[in-house]
């Protein structure tokens, strides 16, 4: 049986940063955060593309990434896709928190204004997403701890945006993905073929996806 989200117990709070002190660092600019159970307090903030440039190159070239397209590609690289990105009113990137510390990488688009849009019948409310999983550290992985970012991520996306359904478009070889998916909640639909994007700023090769659904009244029911 799918896992549901619940809000109850899982407060989520959007709030200003309180002013900074004399001499420190800025306050991360959150635009969610919520208690994410016993685990934590989970933050999404944007990418700073060039600050961030080496927590981001530092996942994105691992072999477990390579389904994100980016192995081969260099720091500053990187940080050039991602300022590119900070541009678009349809694509934006942020970074996952976990008290403070980056656990993950989250980028949400417009599917009408994406290749997906090409490939289903795109409906208003409609929002995609991308993650991409921190490695685990030296604890290992947190049991219950992707079932909690999940419902961090639903709960900003279906409540906090006001979406009326999260877009998925994982790559079929990447079973790993699509079973967490599916596990939370995520319908299944069709296999669809991405089509090939070759940009000055951007190259995506073409991709054969699994997409999936997650509608707000199944992750957050009445």
């Amino acid at each position: 049986m799918a896992d549901r989200f619940a809000v109850e117990g899982n407060r989520s709070v959007v709030e200003d940063a309180p002013g900074d002190a004399p001499g420190a660092a800025p306050a991360p600019a959150y635009v969610h955060r919520q208690t994410a159970g016993g685990l934590g307090v989970v933050g999404i903030r944007p990418v700073d593309a060039e600050a961030d440039a080496d927590v981001v190159h530092g996942w994105v070239r691992e072999e477990r990434a390579a389904f994100w397209g980016m192995n081969g590609l260099t720091r500053d690289q990187v940080a050039d896709i991602y300022a590119h990105m900070a541009g678009l009113d349809t694509h934006h990137a942020f970074l996952v928190e976990l008290d403070g510390a980056p656990v993950a990488l989250l980028q949400t688009y417009e599917p009408a204004a994406d290749r997906v849009g090409d490939c289903y019948e795109v409906a208003s409310g409609d929002l995609g997403i991308h993650l991409l999983l921190a490695p685990a550290g030296a604890r290992g992985v947190r049991s219950g701890w992707s079932s909690a970012l999940m419902g961090v991520l639903a709960s900003y996306v279906l409540l906090g945006l006001d979406r009326s359904r999260v877009v998925v478009d994982p790559d079929v070889r990447n079973e790993k993905a699509i079973a967490r998916f599916l596990r939370q909640g995520f319908e299944a639909g069709p296999v669809v073929t991405l089509p090939e994007i070759d940009l000055p700023d951007v190259y995506l090769p073409e991709k054969k996806a699994q997409l999936a659904f997650l509608r707000r009244e199944v992750a957050f029911p009445a």
